[in-house]
Order: C-alpha cells, then sequence, then structure tokens
C-alpha cells in the first residue's frame, strides 16, 4: 500500500476529517475531532501511526516485524505501521479499521467498520 491509498482508505470512513496540525509535513485523520491515524508526507518508506488495543499492539508487533510501538505516542496504545514494507494491504485495512473503531466508539460518532465512500469520491479518487 502506497501513502496515497492509505490516505483515501482513511478518508473512506465515515465523518473522517484530515489536516497537518502539526506542520505541512504531518497528515493527521481525525474522526470526531479525534486522531485514528498520523501519517508524516515526507517519510520514505511511509510509516503511519494507528491506535490499537494493547492486547493486540503487542500480538502485530510480533507477527510483524513492520510494526512497533508508536513514534512520539503512547507505546501501549499506538502502533507504528510501515505501510510500503510488505504488510498485504487487507491487513492494513484492518489495522486502520481497528483505530478508527476504537476513536469512533469512544467519541461516538457511531462509525462501522464497512467501506462508505464519501459523496464525489470514486474508487480512482476522481
Amino acid at each position: 500500500m502506497d501513502l496515497a491509498q492509505f490516505r483515501e482508505y482513511c478518508l473512506d470512513k465515515p465523518h473522517a476529517t484530515e489536516g497537518t496540525p502539526f506542520g505541512p509535513d504531518t497528515l493527521v485523520f481525525k474522526v470526531a475531532g479525534k486522531i485514528f491515524a498520523i501519517t508524516a508526507l515526507d517519510e520514505i518508506p511511509a510509516r503511519a501511526n494507528l491506535k490499537c488495543d494493547p492486547d493486540l499492539a503487542l500480538e502485530l508487533r510480533d507477527r510483524y516485524e513492520q510494526v512497533r510501538p508508536g513514534y512520539h505516542m503512547n507505546k501501549k496504545h499506538w502502533n507504528t505501521v510501515d505501510i510500503e514494507a510488505g504488510i498485504p494491504d487487507a491487513e492494513i485495512h484492518k489495522m486502520i479499521d481497528h483505530s478508527y473503531e476504537l476513536v469512533a466508539r469512544r467519541t461516538g460518532s457511531g462509525g462501522s467498520p464497512s467501506r462508505h465512500r464519501r459523496k464525489g469520491r470514486t474508487k480512482n479518487g476522481d
């Protein structure tokens, strides 16, 4: 998965927004004003921080060498994932879904893991 695909998948989540509150090189994805994903636009290979249940976070770190404790985040609740380093897209989608759901449930925004598309957007981003 490349950064553009990661971005599109995050924005496909219900009520998801993006912004750059930490500067122009850091893209932040939120639901109901709370962060569920962060990525640096200038990192190669692309990486993202995703919120995660602490037990699942440890399991994912054991399963994939490309998943580490969250960089500059609470390492118990966040993972840093190398999104371009060989983890299957379906697994990264699950990680994004999980992060989004953790945040959406806490904020009461009621999102679901299904793939809702924002109006006016196609699969190709046109």
